[in-house]
């Protein structure tokens, strides 16, 4: 199976972000990832685009966001192509400032964007137009103009492109609640041993019940479901990235059987294991 290759970006500590304008830009670069987020717009072209392991035709105008690490790319057979790119830290989700009420919005948009998200409609139109503008500025105007371009995709209409949810890291360092810290650390570091509500409760002093309402009003999804999410994520990283077989995938990630795993694999990938594993390679060979 091929790499995804890491690119390292220009951007340097001093900046808090920087915009590339390709007006000719020739799709050359492999399928790729790196710790910085990106904002990219894909102009008056068409072609293919890779997102994790999501792959889409596009034309006319791709708007999409990608968030640190997420594999992607975007081919065309034309010639040239105007992109606009902009990138900056993964360190800005841990700026204390997004703990506050008004850049909250700013901070959901950072985390969902883990999973690449895909802007469309009138708003992706009218931001599309304030980023190339953002292209002319200079100085502190940039990063008022920035910082307003983050807000306004926070309320724009999106959709995620990469379904597999691999949420526990984002939890742990991210959680305004450390009881939810605590329990998503403990879930990925036993993920391939039974792990039991009551287990979870426990863990932070709680009834079953209060726990079961506590963790979904904090994290928007039941634990089983959180738990199972991660479980097919893991799969999908040893699928993609091991040779193990299907069968030591399942009790890696803790599946009591063979069968059940399958099952909720499929339920959550629309393909089954094997299917994933050949999908994710053809990509890369493809890409």
């Amino acid at each position: 199976m091929s790499e995804i290759q890491q690119e390292i970006c220009p951007i340097s500590g001093e900046d808090l972000f920087i915009i590339l304008d390709h007006i000719n830009a020739k799709f050359e670069y492999p399928i790729h990832c790196h710790p910085e987020y990106e904002i990219n717009l894909v102009i008056n072209t068409k072609g293919t685009r890779v997102v994790g392991d999501s792959e889409e035709s596009f034309s006319d105008l791709d708007f999409v966001m990608t968030g640190p690490y997420i594999p992607h790319v975007w081919k065309s057979e034309l010639e040239t192509n105007h992109v606009v790119t902009i990138q900056f830290s993964e360190e800005l989700l841990n700026f204390q400032i997004m703990n506050k009420r008004l850049f909250l919005p700013i901070k959901q948009l950072l985390m969902d964007s883990m999973q690449g998200l895909c802007f469309y409609g009138p708003d992706a139109e009218r931001i599309k137009d304030e980023i190339v503008e953002l292209t002319k500025l200079q100085g502190f105007q940039t990063a008022t103009k920035f910082l307003s371009i983050l807000n306004e995709l926070a309320h724009a209409p999106r959709r995620k492109l990469v379904s597999n949810l691999y949420e526990s890291e984002r939890l742990i360092h991210h959680s305004k609640s450390r009881r939810i810290s605590k329990v998503c650390k403990y879930i990925e570091e036993n993920i391939s041993q039974k792990i039991t509500l009551s287990d979870a409760a426990n863990l932070v002093n709680m009834s079953d019940s209060a726990f079961s309402h506590f963790f979904k009003r904090q994290t928007s999804i039941s634990f089983i479901t959180y738990v199972n999410n991660l479980r097919v994520a893991k799969a999908c990283d040893l699928l993609a990235n091991t040779a193990l077989s299907a069968s030591e995938i399942c009790y890696d990630c803790g599946f009591n059987n063979k069968s059940n795993f399958i099952r909720l694999f499929t339920k959550r990938k629309n393909m089954t294991p094997i299917e994933y594993r050949n999908h994710i390679s053809q990509l890369l060979i493809k890409y």
